[in-house]
């Protein structure tokens, strides 16, 4: 199936996230590209003028923009809040499948778990933090999106951070209170194969929350769930083991494709 696949960054992330992942895949003959979502190209201690308003809706109108742009569907690989990204560009009709890494949930589905509220009750404790920027410590790096990475290597990924929208975390974490419905994703809509990765350790996205999505959309829908893998899908040890199994899942969407 190989031929375009454009990888999605998640929170407080860059484009070069997907350093292995991309050059996993062009080594297989696939074509990639790796956009950065709007206004995460600065330096990691400076938060842009406009971010902590920026909203889900405009990292997606962005994106759709650049996939209507290409001269075929591509394939659309999210990580994270980069995997509900996605899952909203496969129900915009703008790509032929869906690869899923431990991808935040959609209003549909509630996501909140004590893990998950503990990464981020530091940053929900600032008055106005729904608009307001915002970036994880190095000690909750560590502790919830890189906990089964070695410290070291999870030390010089958060230095890498950018800072991340208030409205985007507000919009994943209390969809129930936005009046936009940013998060919310129509079942109906996304009729392309999805692939839905979980990874058992994961303290951000636990594997129960992304087992339910994927129910949700079980029609079109594969699940599948690592054990020994924590929340840092593109890189922690291992992380070649999930590559080559999404990859060889769309070899194999190619051949049940009507010739």
């Amino acid at each position: 199936m190989a031929g375009m696949a454009v990888f999605i960054h998640g929170m407080w992330g860059m484009p070069d996230v997907w350093r292995n992942w991309r050059a996993f895949a062009e080594a297989r003959g696939w074509q990639t590209m790796a956009p950065a979502l709007r206004h995460h190209d600065a330096p990691p201690l400076e938060p842009p003028a406009g971010l902590g308003t920026t909203s889900l809706l405009d990292y997606a109108a962005d994106l759709e923009t650049c996939l209507r742009a290409l001269p075929e569907k591509p394939v659309v690989v999210g990580h994270s809040m980069g995997g509900l990204i996605a899952l909203m560009l496969c129900a915009r009709g703008v790509a032929r499948a869906g690869v899923l890494l431990t991808p935040a949930p959609p209003a549909s589905v509630i996501a909140l778990r004590p893990s998950n509220i503990m990464a981020f009750a530091r940053i929900q404790a600032r008055w106005g933090w729904w608009r307001k920027p915002h970036r994880a410590t190095r000690a909750e790096a560590l502790s919830h999106t890189f906990n089964t990475t070695e410290p070291g290597l999870g030390t010089e990924l958060h230095a890498a951070f950018v800072h991340e929208s208030g409205r985007a975390l507000f919009e994943i974490a209390l969809p129930w209170l936005d009046r936009t419905k940013a998060a919310t994703v129509d079942v109906r809509s996304v009729t392309v194969p999805l692939l839905f990765v979980a990874a058992y350790k994961d303290r951000l996205v636990p594997p129960g929350v992304v087992r339910r999505t994927a129910r949700q959309f079980a029609p079109v829908a594969d699940y599948r769930q690592y054990a020994g893998h924590g929340h840092w899908v593109p890189g922690q040890p291992g992380w070649d083991l999930i590559a080559a199994d999404s990859f060889a899942w769309l070899d194999a969407l190619a051949k049940k494709a009507p010739t």
